[in-house]
């Protein structure tokens, strides 16, 4: 209202103008929206339409189910206009209704009307106040109006006018009389015959869950099969608010509220309290159904079937489709409805499996990885995924690597006087820090035998730098040392790395587990580094010192000795790198720089005349004391 408001100020017009507006957009959004068939089939002319209006209310409501719709009934006067009533908890909104039916009528019956307010009430209902406005619906005199005296509640066009003829004798083609016939008796009022043609048991066996009730809602008739589930109803004083409550619409339960509502669809339900000591603790029946008013007789007629929905629901009231007359479709809807919960559970089903299945796949798929990680930890990838596709992997030739060898000083002794428990934890703390150190300088593993680790650069892919990356692989395991905890003495423990650089032959051996093993005689240079090589130190062949002495390196030599197999050669020692910082060549974040650990304060004991600044960035780099 206050959205009304606002555009009657902006737009200088009365609120009914607006709300009348609204009500024409309304019924053209609703056609859009996929309304269209089933408006256009809710009657054959206005009044038809506005009396089924509560019903296909009633059937929306169970899929929205917050709505509230407003009711609607339609009376005929003699003159061909017609009064319509309108309901609704909401008050103020009543203008709308005549920008939706005047809508209808020129959309759907080709028809101009007028609508006018010609009572305006409030009426106290069982949830509150309702909005009872009077609209007397008026139509326009046309050309066609004239012509064929068309009322509102007329649907066929009329005949052409002319001299009266013998039906018979009308017409000779058969087809032509049939329709007009049709036509004729779908023009005029249905034919009544004097007497009723049914006995009352037939008529209370055919219907028999209807019931009939006077102004006193005092029951005068009822079907036999209510009469057995409400045995209470046999007794014909009775009044049927005693046995029975209004469950939609929601109203008193009175002739006259009802006559009001009478286009809606009556849902009633049994007092538990009313009911024989065996429906105590099952649910209570609800009937579904129409009023229709009898002014003959001024009684009401109920005429309803079960509200059932499935055979759950039927056995809960132990009741049986038996119960239900055959002309009803309440059984034809409870088996299918049956049906349908079937299909449903059995898609219900489905959809459990697929989602097991999806959980499965899923943890196959974890599982999967899993079991790669652990495949490419032994075996390079493009390896691996050969080997996983049946594929035979060829031996290949590199004729640029860089191969490191380390050991732990005194590895032996170490093991002769501590726990076996003591030595994996050792060396398994020792091989986490470098195994993370691989992945930082990206270096391969090829293998550990012991306290003995080998990596490799430029194998299994080539590159370029595979010296320099195993040279800051080399300086960041010597740092990492430093954290690992000598079982006998409780200092760091020491050890000792060889590197060389050369040509080698790379392939996968054995089949039970298989491996990547590297051959030539640049793997038995770089062991020999590492074995003649000192404590805490990076032991450099001359091949490597050629790589890397102008990289940035800080290299001290070693002079000649004696290498077994090889005799006399010229070594080198690697003592930092002036290019990068501790945390950069240990693959530290700022805040483990910053937390204290000891490869830090190691740093900041290097050896000041070796620490060299490198331009333009901030931090100390790597390097190793000279002396130990």
């Amino acid at each position: 209202m206050q959205l009304v408001a606002a555009a009657c100020k902006l737009l200088d017009v009365k609120p009914e103008v607006v709300l009348r507006q609204f009500g024409e957009y309304f019924f053209d959004f609703c056609k859009r929206s996929g309304y269209d068939h089933m408006l256009r089939t809710l009657g054959g002319n206005l009044f038809e339409f506005i009396e089924n209006l509560d019903a296909l209310h009633s059937y929306l409501a169970l899929s929205y189910k917050e709505m509230n719709a407003p009711s609607f009934r339609a009376e005929r006067n003699g003159d061909g206009t017609m009064f319509l009533h309108y309901y609704s908890d909401r008050r103020g909104l009543c203008q709308i209704v005549p920008g939706i039916i005047e809508a209808v009528a020129k959309d759907f019956f080709n028809s101009e009307i007028t609508m006018e307010i010609v009572n305006q009430i409030e009426e106290l209902e069982r949830t509150g106040k309702k909005e009872h406005v009077v609209f007397l619906v008026t139509q326009k005199p046309t050309f066609s109006n004239v012509m064929c005296s068309n009322k509102l509640s007329q649907t066929p066009p009329c005949l052409p006018k002319g001299p009266r003829r013998n039906a018979m004798h009308w017409n000779p083609n058969k087809e032509m009389f049939t329709s007009i016939i049709g036509k004729l008796l779908r023009g005029f009022e249905p034919v009544y015959p004097k007497n009723l043609c049914i006995d009352l048991k037939t008529f209370c066996n055919a219907f028999p869950f209807h019931i009939v009730f006077d102004k006193e809602l005092m029951v005068r008739q009822a079907g036999v099969n209510v009469q057995k589930i409400v045995p209470g109803l046999q007794t014909m004083s009775i009044h049927l608010d005693q046995y029975f409550s209004i469950v939609h619409p929601e109203v008193t339960f009175t002739i006259s509220s009802i006559r009001k509502f009478i286009n809606s669809h009556f849902v009633l339900q049994t007092r538990r309290d009313m009911m024989p000591e065996a429906w105590r603790d099952r649910p209570m029946l609800e009937l579904r159904g129409q009023m229709l008013w009898m002014e003959s007789l001024q009684c009401m007629l109920y005429q309803a079937s079960p509200l059932l929905r499935s055979l759950h629901e039927l056995e809960e009231r132990s009741m049986h489709i038996s119960d239900i007359a055959p002309h009803d479709v309440t059984r034809d809807l409870i088996l299918l409805n049956q049906q349908r919960l079937a299909e449903m559970e059995l898609s219900n089903q489905l959809e459990r499996k697929k989602e097991e299945l999806r959980h499965l796949s899923q943890h196959l798929e974890e599982e999967r990885t899993k079991t790669e990680n652990l495949l490419y930890a032994m075996l390079p990838k493009h390896v691996a995924n050969q080997l996983k596709e049946g594929k035979r992997v060829e031996a290949g030739e590199f004729k640029e690597c860089t191969i490191l060898f380390s050991d732990v000083v005194t590895f032996t002794n170490i093991c002769s006087e501590c726990e076996p428990i003591q030595i994996v934890n050792m060396l398994n703390s020792m091989y986490l820090k470098f195994d993370r150190l691989t992945t930082v300088h990206t270096v391969y593993k090829v293998e550990t035998i012991g306290d003995a680790y080998m990596v490799v650069g430029g194998v299994p892919i080539p590159v370029s730098s595979h010296a320099e990356r195993v040279a800051n692989f080399a300086l960041g395991m010597v740092i990492a040392a430093r954290e690992v905890i000598n079982p006998i003495t409780g200092g760091p423990i020491q050890i000792r790395v060889g590197v060389h650089s050369g040509p080698v032959l790379a392939g996968v051996v054995g089949e039970k587990m298989p491996r990547y093993c590297l051959f030539g005689d640049t793997v038995n240079t770089a062991s020999r580094m590492e074995s003649h090589g000192l404590p805490n130190k990076i032991h450099l062949s001359p091949s490597v010192y050629l790589v890397l002495k102008d990289k940035g390196f800080m290299i001290q030599e070693r002079g000649e000795i004696d290498v077994k197999g090889k005799g006399r050669m010229s070594t080198y020692f690697l003592e930092g790198n002036l290019t990068a910082t501790e945390h950069e060549i240990m693959g530290r974040s700022v805040k483990e720089a910053d937390s204290g650990r000891a490869s830090v304060q190691s740093a900041r004991d290097c050896n000041t005349e070796a620490a060299l600044y490198r331009p333009g960035k901030q931090g100390s780099p790597v390097c190793l004391p000279l002396n130990y």
